[in-house]
């Protein structure tokens, strides 16, 4: 059974960091990602990360701020969080697209990702 479990949520001061981790039942993943949920608002984009590591792609709210890797020796993909703002107050959910394809292969786009975490809280108090 595929598994994606989220850890490293947590209520934190505008300004501070955060690091979000994802563990991932398959090691051959290919794109994966981090999306976000805030109360009242759509599930939204945030980070994504190539099977390679080489290509990333984030969102413009957050880029410059937040960082997103992965160890595929360990099945899990991260997400460093810095500069937190209270905006930044939302559900994040990893998610992984599938084995097959590129290993450089990087997607935004929220319905290509087939497999989904149960979410952490994040909440960032101004």
């Amino acid at each position: 059974q595929v598994r994606l479990v989220e850890s490293g949520g947590g209520l934190v001061q505008a300004g501070d960091s955060l690091r979000l981790s994802c563990a991932a039942s398959e090691r051959t993943f290919k794109s994966m990602g981090w999306f976000r949920q805030a109360p009242g608002k759509e599930r939204e984009f945030v980070a994504a990360i190539s099977w390679s590591g080489d290509n990333t792609d984030y969102a413009d709210s957050v880029k410059g701020r937040f960082t997103i890797s992965r160890d595929n020796s360990k099945s899990s993909v991260y997400l460093q969080m810095n500069s937190l703002k209270p905006e930044d107050t939302a559900v994040y959910y990893c998610a992984a697209t599938g084995s097959v394809g590129s290993v450089w292969y990087v997607t935004t786009r929220r319905y290509e990702y087939n497999y989904w975490g149960q979410g952490t809280q994040v909440t960032v108090s101004s």
